[in-house]
């Protein structure tokens, strides 16, 4: 019988980017809900991800990471799920056929609904607003109210979630491999009080299992060694991933993957470096060679898309393919020179035409067109297409 974990050490440890709503009278009652609620995934499920994710580590097999930017509580009906599911095989399948191997498939789906933000505010039409945090904490229309956070939309992300699991774990049973390959779900493990909500231990087993998700991922605006979010991942069985951004140190990393992989099992974790096109080739290779002096068996993962946001003329956020090419090449580059495997790659994309990243057929006039994202831009499948073909 799985149950909730005792304190944690987590709990009493400082966090960034979490919503302000401890206040709320609903707070309280959100969490006790949560607690008692089922866990989305499973035990299992989530091992049959880590094996996959170790052959990958191992270097037999590849990995797309991709979806949605910031997912919308109103894309969690079956047609919208099929069509990301079915955008995510088209980009595995493509890699598959670069590079003549498996190719695991993970989405940005099922909980990516918080995003860590770089200001606490923003200004809209001259009026002071908080900042649209995802529709785990608040709305992103552009009033007062509806940028209030409320902790009741962590329950509503639980049924959403739930919806599209279950879709998920549909396709992985019919898929002719046993669903090993996928799809599965991931987000980044942002918001505490949901994720610590959803931990589930097995005193049997004397393990615990992060059941708002297959694979968890840290940020890199909360990857600190001392904050709560390292302690959690770190406490749980599922596989983990840890975006690692240009400012990071060879020690910082080095203590990252002690904390997060202290028995070195291949495919427990995965290095998503976003480092930026104009700082990748420097600032890459040192991080590389000290993982790989210390023999870690990690997935190395590429992230082109979250160090090369920009704005355009008009003022929308926009990404350039030609920015996104050169560092996953230059990435792959470093890493096969270490003598190590590239996983492969982490995007993020609309399952939908949209025009939110400069590259043909779309281009920065055009951007106003169909600009559709909660957030940050997305490639199409077609761009994320040419960007596979590229460096693979």
């Amino acid at each position: 019988m799985m149950g909730a974990p005792l304190p944690s050490a987590w709990e009493s440890l400082p966090a960034e980017q979490q919503p302000e709503w401890d206040a709320h009278p609903a707070h309280a009652a959100a969490l006790g809900w949560l607690r008692g609620a089922a866990p989305l995934v499973t035990h299992t499920e989530v091992a049959t991800l880590g094996w996959g994710l170790a052959k990958v580590a191992r270097g037999q097999a590849r990995l797309v990471q991709a979806g949605d930017c910031a997912e919308s509580f109103y894309e969690s009906g079956a047609g919208h799920t099929a069509a990301k599911a079915s955008a995510l095989g088209a980009l595995a399948d493509r890699v598959a056929a670069r590079t003549g191997q498996s190719v695991l498939r993970i989405g940005r789906i099922a909980g990516q609904y918080a995003k860590p933000r770089s200001a606490p505010v923003e200004t809209v039409d001259g009026v002071t607003l908080p900042v649209f945090r995802g529709h785990m904490v608040n709305l992103e229309t552009a009033s007062e109210l509806a940028r209030r956070p409320d902790p009741r939309r962590m329950v509503w992300a639980y049924h959403a979630s739930t919806e599209i699991l279950r879709d998920l774990r549909a396709r992985r049973v019919a898929a002719a491999d046993g669903g090993r390959l996928g799809p599965w779900s991931s987000h980044e493990a942002l918001v505490l009080d949901y994720e610590a909500g959803l931990v589930r231990h097995d005193p049997a087993a004397d393990r615990s299992l992060l059941g708002s998700t297959h694979f968890p991922w840290i940020g890199e605006r909360t990857r600190q060694l001392d904050h709560a979010h390292v302690a959690l991942l770190a406490s749980v069985r599922n596989p983990v991933g840890c975006k690692i951004g240009p400012s990071t140190t060879p020690d910082t990393l080095l203590r990252l993957c002690a904390a997060l992989d202290p028995d070195r099992v291949p495919g427990r974790l995965t290095l998503i470096f976003r480092m930026g096109r104009d700082a990748v080739a420097e600032a890459l290779p040192p991080l590389v060679r000290a993982v790989v002096s210390a023999g870690h068996p990690v997935v190395w993962l590429s992230d082109p898309m979250h160090g090369n946001t920009r704005r355009a003329a008009g003022g929308l956020k926009t990404r350039y393919l030609a920015d996104l090419i050169a560092e996953s090449r230059e990435f792959r580059r470093v890493v096969e020179r270490a003598g190590r495997h590239v996983g492969g790659l982490h995007l993020e994309v609309a399952a939908e035409r949209v025009t939110e990243c400069v590259g043909r057929p779309e281009e920065e006039n055009a951007l106003t067109e169909r600009y559709l994202s909660l957030c940050d831009p997305r490639l199409t499948v077609e761009q994320a297409s040419e960007l596979i073909d590229a460096v693979f």
